[in-house]
């Protein structure tokens, strides 16, 4: 069956504005961790940060990290999701987790919007359902059970299958990935998942997270000739995102 993207915050660093500034000022300050974490926790930091920003001073951003939980995304989203490498994932299994009940799928808009298309998709999939199924019982027969008859049956299942998955990362690799995937040239599904993952830091980092999104947000658009041409309302949509 159909399934809809679903982001969560799981968690996040404490006060992560509040660490960025004790990362940063460590690195000039001669106070000991505890008087500048005091220093620090008595002030509003967020005119710091701002300047620390506009400096480009990413390193202390680093020590901030965010934990999401992703479900209703397919496969196809999650191959280009992995590809940034300075995160950490975990991922539903299809080895473990048997899809014999039925797997749930992600129908791109462009096949839901023709009754045609998406006729013959579901059919599709219903199709692969039951080829899976087929392998798993023929498998079953040959005494090949549980992960080793779905770990060779997974093989017929689509890039339309959904999954569920654990991402971890720094803000500074966060900024990076909103500027990649936030852009109207990446793929619709990573670009929706991603404007969700921004929605919720912005709340809880709203300094570091301020102008953030594609590039073209706080600079040119560095696409060429390949621009969307949509600079002017792509900035509207992203600079309205936030507490």
């Amino acid at each position: 069956m159909e399934t809809k993207l679903k982001v969560v915050l799981l968690s996040n660093t404490p006060n992560p504005e509040e660490t960025i500034a004790i990362a940063a000022k460590l690195c000039y300050s001669p106070s000991d961790i505890g008087s500048l974490k005091r220093k620090i926790a008595a002030k509003d930091q967020k005119g710091f940060v701002k300047k620390l920003m506009n400096m480009g001073h990413m390193s202390p951003i680093e020590h901030a990290s965010f934990t999401f939980a992703v479900e209703g995304i397919s496969r196809a989203c999650s191959h280009q999701l992995v590809r940034h490498r300075l995160a950490s994932y975990s991922q539903q299994s299809q080895r473990y987790v048997s899809e014999e009940a039925g797997f749930d799928y992600v129908i791109p808009e462009t096949i839901k919007g023709d009754e045609d298309l998406e006729q013959y998709f579901t059919e599709f999939m219903a199709k692969t359902q039951k080829a899976y199924n087929h392998i798993v019982k023929k498998l079953n027969r040959k005494g090949i059970n549980g992960e080793a008859a779905n770990q060779d049956a997974r093989f017929v299942l689509p890039n339309a299958c959904e999954t569920k998955i654990m991402i971890t990362m720094n803000a500074r690799e966060l900024l990076h990935f909103f500027r990649q995937r936030c852009c109207s040239r990446a793929q619709w599904e990573i670009r929706a998942m991603a404007t969700e993952m921004l929605k919720l830091v912005s709340v809880v980092a709203p300094v570091v997270f301020a102008g953030s999104g594609p590039a073209c947000v706080s600079g040119p658009c560095p696409e060429g000739e390949y621009t969307c041409g949509k600079m002017v309302e792509v900035r509207e949509m992203f600079k309205a995102i936030g507490p």
